[in-house]
């Protein structure tokens, strides 16, 4: 690694532990739950992102279209604060009990970070936690792997990723080719990441990762991005991690790109054939960033897509 880089990177980590963005409102404590046959899928807030607004494309011109289209939503056009929704799976005839991601943790956002007050409202010891399977590794969906004590916060879970994610947030090229601006996310994920080897799988897209949970590809948000579904008798729920993340633009522009993106072209590819099988089959889900707990269905609004969330 380039000497000036490491530097970089230590300082890097440093401001990640250090400078946490102050929250604007009061996380929620939204607890929502669907039955899917036998189990349970139980969304747990872990808080709030407080984001700047951009431009999809960073293209200006497109401003006054998307003010428009948040304001006829009815959402704001001058704060972003998306919900965090970690889902929780339980089902009785088994005894796994599954997160999906494990959230930002203490040391990204003020907002953000809920989860182990969730799980204790809940009655659930973290240590309980039998499985984790990460969708990606970006901060507000893996910091939350280390406590306030740096230690595991689930120390007997067996942790799932997709190889080419792992890979791709350990390798010395996506250190070298990240911005100064970015490099906190790259060493918060190469400081945690390491720590669950041997407590780690990786899994396929297509593969059955657990009994009823198959990983379904979602690439183009980041390079190994999963989403999961949850089967269980006739029933099923697809946790899509990022792969559908704002109420609006993902659905009404889906072609759109955005700065999250790793791979922008590829997301929006990703995106359109997405939003065609979840109205195709009707398919519920649960979005980490959407309203409502996350719980939904999409329905086609003539050439566009509309997102219903749903009531538990």
């Amino acid at each position: 690694m380039d000497p000036n880089r490491r530097k970089l990177l230590s300082a890097a980590v440093l401001a990640a532990a250090s400078v946490r963005i102050a929250p604007s409102l009061a996380a929620t404590d939204k607890k929502a739950s669907y039955p899917i046959g036998a189990g349970t899928l139980s969304s747990l807030s872990d808080g709030y992102l407080d984001l700047p607004l951009r431009f999809p494309d960073d293209d200006p011109t497109l401003a006054e279209e998307m003010k428009q289209l948040l304001t006829d939503a009815g959402l704001s056009t001058e704060q972003n604060q998306p919900p965090c929704n970690i889902s929780l799976w339980q089902d009785p005839s088994n005894d796994k009990l599954v997160l999906f991601d494990i959230g930002a943790g203490t040391q990204f956002m003020d907002s953000a970070g809920q989860l182990a007050e969730q799980l204790e409202a809940r009655g659930i010891d973290p240590a309980d936690v039998t499985d984790v399977l990460f969708t990606h590794a970006h901060p507000d969906h893996c910091w939350g792997l280390l406590d306030d004590f740096d230690e595991l916060f689930c120390p007997e879970a067996t942790y799932h990723i997709h190889q080419t994610e792992f890979d791709y947030w350990l390798s010395d090229d996506t250190l070298n080719q990240t911005p100064e601006s970015s490099l906190a996310m790259v060493a918060g994920a190469r400081n945690r990441l390491p720590l669950i080897r041997e407590q780690l799988k990786f899994f396929n897209w297509g593969d059955e990762v657990l009994p009823g949970i198959e990983a379904v590809d979602t690439h183009g948000h980041t390079p190994g991005h999963t989403s999961f579904a949850v089967h269980s008798g006739n029933e099923s729920l697809l946790v899509l991690g990022d792969a559908l993340t704002h109420p609006v633009f993902s659905f009404q522009r889906p072609q759109w790109h955005r700065a999250t993106d790793i791979d922008p072209e590829t997301a929006a590819q990703q995106r359109g054939k997405l939003l065609d099988r979840l109205v195709a089959d009707s398919t519920l889900i649960l979005g980490f960033h959407l309203p409502g707990a996350g719980f939904g269905r999409v329905e086609r609004a003539a050439d566009q897509y509309r997102l219903i969330s749903q009531t538990m």
